[in-house]
């Protein structure tokens, strides 16, 4: 068992996951783990709004947040909650790993991403190291953010860049929409306002002359875009 960090604190930790006997399990492990106290546990984003409150749990270090919760979204929570607690870190711990979902969270302020196939020893070590200030995650995310930068990387020193004509954003917005994606899926996505994503939208039409959204999404398949 890893023992309390070097100065000797307790680490108070809330659960946030629709899923009761996930949940429920999560909780009983933080609590059988030296130096780590459950301040709290929430079922929907509803809950998380009051469980998660500093009135409610003044001494709270680090949140286990889902991504799927019902009533919301665990990105949603997160980018409240670090607004409003920037103290507070975030685990995320979901099923999903695809990097859409990571890079949403990250960006909404989470400090690590940890899938729930993780082991119990996986866990407890990402709590710690979120708690002390370090971004980390799981084993699966990690080679495959390594992928991302590695291919980003390649790009940057004179890889060929699709559509050089739109900015890293329209590529990216249109990356989803080639995918399928409608204006609201890209949004939550990507953590934009709906109005952002319709006026990007607009602009990356405008820029490649294409008539309209299905023209638009043949055209980034051509670019390769949207595998």
């Amino acid at each position: 068992m890893i023992g309390r960090d070097a100065a000797g604190r307790v680490v108070h930790v809330v659960v946030v996951d629709d899923h009761p006997v996930f949940r429920l399990g999560m909780v009983s492990l933080l609590g059988s783990l030296d130096g780590i106290t459950v301040a709290g546990q929430a079922a929907s984003a509803t809950e998380a709004a009051g469980v998660l409150d500093a009135g409610t749990t003044p001494d709270l270090d680090v949140v286990l947040m889902d991504v799927d919760l019902g009533d919301g979204t665990g990105i949603e929570v997160t980018r409240e909650l670090v607004r409003r607690r920037p103290e507070v870190a975030v685990l995320v711990v979901t099923m999903h790993e695809d990097d859409d979902n990571l890079v949403a969270a990250i960006r909404a302020g989470a400090r690590g991403y940890l899938l729930k196939s993780a082991s119990p020893t996986e866990v407890e070590r990402a709590v710690r190291a979120v708690a002390n200030g370090e971004v980390i995650l799981g084993p699966e995310v990690a080679a495959r953010t390594l992928a991302y930068l590695s291919g980003a990387r390649t790009a940057a020193v004179g890889g060929p860049v699709p559509f050089p004509e739109l900015t890293a954003r329209e590529r990216e917005v249109l990356d989803l929409v080639a995918r399928g994606l409608d204006n609201a899926s890209v949004a939550r996505r990507l953590v934009l306002a709906d109005k952002t994503v319709r006026n990007t939208v607009a602009a990356i039409t405008a820029k490649l002359g294409v008539r309209d959204r299905s023209a638009l999404i043949v055209r980034a398949r051509e670019g390769g875009l949207g595998a």
